[in-house]
C-alpha cells in the first residue's frame, strides 16, 4: 500500500515537471503558459501599425496637420512602432534568456539566430517590394526598416542575456541621449524619400545606423526597454515607479512646448517630440506610454491572476500571435491600393476613415479564423520550424 502511494506520488511529480517544462496546448498550437496580456499588447501594436500605414496610403481630402483627425492618426502612429519594437524586444529577450539557462552551445545559438535574421531581412525586402515607390508606395526596395532593426536585435540577443540589468539600463540611457550625440547626422532636414533612399553600401549603412526610418541609434532603445520590462516582470512596483517618472517627464515636455511656443508633437519638423528623426523627448514619452499600456493590460496576470478585463479583450490574442504575418501581409493589400489610387483624387474624410478602420479591424476575425483553420501556416510557424531544424 505504501509502495502504491509512493508510485502515485512519483507519477504526479513527474507529470508536474513535464507540465512546467513543456506546457500543454489548449488550442491549435497555443501553449497555456503564454501571457495573455503580452499577446494583447502585440495585437494592439500591429493593429496600430496597420492603421497608420493605411492612413498614409489613403489620406483624406482637406485634412491638414492641425486637424483633430490628423492628430488622432499621428498619435496611433507615434505609439505603433515603439510598442511593436518594445514587445518584440521583450519576446526575443525572453526566448534568448530561456535558451541561455538551458546551456545552449555556439551551434545552438547559430541555429536559433540565423533563421530569424534571414527571415526578418527577407520580410523587409518583401515589404519594400510590395509598397515600392515605383508603384505609388513609400519604400525603395533596399530600404532598411523596422524588420531590419529586429534582425539586428536578434544578433544582439546572446549578448543582452549576458550583461547585467544595470548595464542594459545604462545602454538604454545612452540610446535615449543618442539623438543629441548624433546631432545633424540624424537628418532633421531630410525628406521622407531621402530617408528611405540610399546610394551604395555606405548610404544604406547610414540609413540603418542613424538616419533611416528606424535606425539602430536611437531605436534600439525600445529593444533595451523590452529586456528591462521582462526582467522586472515580477516587480510591478518598480515598473509603476518608472512609469510615474516617465509621466513627470512627459508633463515637462508639454510645458517646454508651451514656453517655447512650439508644437508638442509632429511626425517631423519643429516640435518637441518628433518621429523622423526620433527625438529624445519622443523616446521618453513613447517609452513611458508603452510601459503604461503593458502594465494596465497586465492586470493581476503577473502575480498569477487574470489580465485586465479578463476575457473581454481575448479577441486581440490571435492577432498578437500572428503579428509578424499580419505586419507583412497588410503591405500586400496596401500595395494593391497604392497602385489603384495612383493619380486618383483623394477620398473624402468619411470614405478614407471608413476604409482605414475596415482594413485595420478586418485582421481581428481573420486572425481568429487563421488560428482555427490553418494555424501552422504563417511566418511564425515557418520561423519555429526553421529554429527547430537549426537546433537539432
Amino acid at each position: 500500500m505504501v509502495t502504491g502511494h509512493v508510485r502515485r506520488f512519483r507519477q504526479n511529480r513527474d507529470n508536474a515537471c513535464r507540465s512546467i517544462e513543456s506546457p500543454p496546448f489548449h488550442r491549435e498550437g497555443v501553449p497555456r503558459s503564454r501571457l495573455k496580456h503580452i499577446d494583447r499588447v502585440r495585437g494592439i501594436a500591429v493593429l496600430c501599425m496597420v492603421e497608420v500605414h493605411t492612413a498614409a496610403i489613403l489620406p483624406p481630402e482637406g485634412i491638414t496637420v492641425g486637424h483633430p483627425a490628423a492628430f488622432v492618426a499621428a498619435a496611433f502612429g507615434g505609439m505603433a512602432a515603439p510598442m511593436f519594437v518594445t514587445i518584440s524586444g521583450w519576446g526575443m529577450y525572453g526566448s534568448a534568456k530561456r535558451r541561455s539557462s538551458e546551456g545552449h552551445n555556439y551551434s545552438d545559438w547559430v541555429g536559433w539566430i540565423v533563421p530569424r535574421v534571414v527571415l526578418l531581412f527577407l520580410c523587409q525586402l518583401i515589404v519594400n517590394v510590395l509598397l515600392n515607390v515605383d508603384r505609388g508606395g513609400r519604400f525603395e526596395w533596399q530600404t532598411p526598416g523596422v524588420l531590419t532593426l529586429l534582425a539586428f536585435a536578434a544578433l544582439l540577443s546572446p549578448i543582452l542575456v549576458r550583461i547585467s540589468q544595470s548595464q542594459r539600463s545604462l545602454a538604454m540611457l545612452l540610446m535615449c541621449a543618442s539623438p543629441m550625440l548624433i546631432g545633424v547626422a540624424a537628418g532633421q532636414e531630410m525628406s521622407w524619400y531621402d530617408r528611405v533612399g540610399s546610394e551604395g553600401f555606405e548610404g544604406w549603412l547610414a540609413r540603418f545606423l542613424w538616419n533611416g526610418t528606424y535606425p539602430v541609434a536611437p531605436w534600439i532603445f525600445y529593444i533595451l526597454l523590452g529586456t528591462l520590462l521582462h526582467d522586472l516582470g515580477s516587480d510591478a512596483r518598480a515598473r509603476e515607479k518608472g512609469v510615474a517618472l516617465g509621466m513627470l517627464a512627459t508633463t515637462v515636455t508639454i510645458f517646454i512646448a508651451i514656453l517655447e511656443g512650439k508644437e508638442w508633437a509632429l511626425t517631423s519638423g519643429e516640435a518637441v517630440l518628433t518621429f523622423f528623426p526620433a527625438s529624445m523627448p519622443f523616446l521618453v514619452v513613447s517609452g513611458t506610454i508603452v510601459a503604461l499600456v503593458m502594465r494596465l493590460l497586465e492586470g493581476e496576470e503577473g502575480s498569477g491572476g487574470s489580465p485586465a478585463l479578463g476575457d473581454r479583450m481575448s479577441f486581440l490574442e490571435p492577432v498578437g500571435r500572428l503579428s509578424m504575418t499580419i505586419y507583412v501581409s497588410h503591405f500586400a493589400v496596401l500595395g494593391a491600393v497604392a497602385v489603384v489610387m495612383e493619380g486618383e483624387p483623394r477620398l473624402g474624410v468619411a470614405q478614407a476613415l471608413g476604409a482605414t478602420l475596415a482594413h485595420t479591424l478586418v485582421w481581428i476575425p481573420l486572425a481568429r479564423l487563421h488560428e482555427e483553420r490553418v494555424s501552422g501556416f504563417s511566418l511564425e510557424g515557418l520561423l519555429k520550424a526553421f529554429s527547430h531544424q537549426g537546433s537539432r
